[in-house]
């Protein structure tokens, strides 16, 4: 290690520290102020792990946290950015983290980064991973990304820069097999036989035109969305085969899922098809790193709820589960976990319109919050966040009564309208900075130990 690089990692857990004893924590200015002092900090701390990316739009946090459960069972040492900061200086933070315990182990060490769609192309100046997985990419904060292509190509410049990095790719999305790539790929994705099967994805499903030929592209399968079995009747353009995938789905309950994967069975004990696509995504990164059936199987079932992603709190005996919701496809993947629940329950939707959450609301019209109107279920219903009057509006043309929109303006009232419930289990969805304000005042309150940044 150089002087210059032992000098800026010595400045980065130094802010670390003092950022730990003064706030909360924090992710990205140890990263940020490490590396004016040293630029190629990165290049230097990452040199001695091997490393595998996660990125794409949806479920790359519990695409992580699987994937470091399952390499723990076979690899000593195994570091991640779970802080959830997954841009540049968030990452080099991480590294400046992992240092002291990284030096106890010898040899290559491993390292399972989740890294935002944008910022891939910063990361893979300094690091050349092993594989990089994508998991989708939907429609998600127009204000910063644009539409779906434009994120694509950020992947493939960060890619193009490891041109010997096997990018690990979602098959049953159309957008990963519309250009030529240079580097070595695999796909995975659900298994299909039923080749007879002629559909159409629904109305306003984004990523279905043909980019061969610009037709409407037909399925033989859908899992959700514009995912599944995809061709195109006018030029022959298909999904590629499939190297690793979902046989059978033999469970699903709001609480967990069953299924196969290459004919041995899973659990995990998070519900939905897109946990099981995140299941999946996980597996494929284990098979790669040659982890085998049974340590990837004790992966996927110790793995733990992470923090608004199903993630369950009791408060005063009633049983939360907290949903993040950030776009059309993740927001109506969670409608169809909650519409799972047999029981009656109280729902609370938070919408809020910081840059963290993309600013250009316009997805919640292209959510199908209809859906979610038409439960029997929901008995009592609350509303609050930045834009509680653009929800609001939103909910009730879906076909909500006022009575199911009550405003609540604090996260205070939000908690105290959980501990008020008439029902025990109580839903909440919320976009990111809302999940992160429920948390703050969850820690103030004593219901949860640590906060999140």
């Amino acid at each position: 290690m150089t002087l210059k690089t032992s000098l800026a990692t010595q400045v980065g857990r130094a802010t670390q520290n003092i950022l730990k004893r003064t706030t909360s924590g924090g992710t990205s200015l140890p990263g940020k102020l490490a590396q004016r002092f040293d630029p190629q900090l990165l290049t230097n701390l990452s040199k001695d792990y091997d490393v595998i990316i996660i990125t794409g739009t949806n479920g790359k946090s519990v695409t992580t946290a699987l994937t470091v459960n399952i390499l723990k069972q076979a690899y000593p040492h195994v570091m991640t950015n779970d802080s959830g900061s997954n841009m540049l200086q968030g990452i080099i933070s991480s590294f400046i983290s992992d240092y002291r315990d990284a030096k106890k182990h010898n040899g290559k060490k491993l390292a399972v980064l989740e890294v935002d769609e944008a910022s891939l192309r910063h990361v893979t100046e300094h690091i050349k991973p092993l594989a990089i997985l994508t998991t989708n990419i939907f429609r998600d904060q127009m204000d910063r990304y644009g539409e779906i292509y434009t994120t694509y190509n950020f992947i493939l410049e960060g890619a193009k820069k490891s041109p010997k990095t096997v990018l690990l790719m979602n098959g049953d999305a159309p957008i990963f097999s519309s250009k030529p790539l240079s580097n070595p790929v695999k796909y995975f994705g659900f298994y299909n036989d039923d080749q007879t099967t002629d559909k159409l994805a629904e109305n306003n499903t984004d990523g279905v035109i043909c980019p061969e030929c610009e037709h409407i592209l037909h399925y033989h399968s859908i899992t959700y969305s514009n995912l599944g079995d995809f061709f195109c009747p006018n030029c022959g353009f298909k999904r590629p085969k499939l190297d690793y995938g979902v046989n059978q789905l033999l469970e699903l309950t709001p609480e967990s899922a069953q299924f196969q994967m290459d004919g041995y069975t899973y659990d995990i004990p998070v519900a939905g098809l897109y946990n099981i696509y995140n299941a999946l995504a996980a597996y494929t990164i284990g098979r790669f790193m040659n982890v085998s059936q049974e340590d990837i199987y004790k992966g996927l079932k110790g793995a733990q709820r992470m923090f608004g992603r199903q993630e369950a709190l009791t408060i005063d005996q009633h049983d939360v589960r907290i949903n993040l919701i950030k776009n059309p496809v993740g927001l109506n993947q969670v409608i169809d976990l909650v519409a799972l629940e047999k029981e009656d329950f109280t729902l609370i939707t938070i919408l809020n319109d910081r840059p963290a959450d993309g600013q250009d609301i316009s997805w919640i019209w292209d959510g199908n919050f209809e859906e979610l109107a038409e439960l029997s279920n929901i008995k009592n219903g609350f509303v609050s966040g930045l834009r509680v009057n653009d929800l609001k509006k939103r909910m009730s043309v879906a076909g909500f009564s006022d009575e199911q929109l009550i405003p609540l303006d604090t996260i205070p009232k939000i908690i105290e309208a959980i501990r008020q419930s008439p029902q025990e289990k109580v839903y909440i969805l919320a976009t990111y900075t809302a999940l992160l304000n429920i948390r703050k005042e969850l820690a103030n309150q004593g219901y949860v130990k640590e906060r999140m940044q």
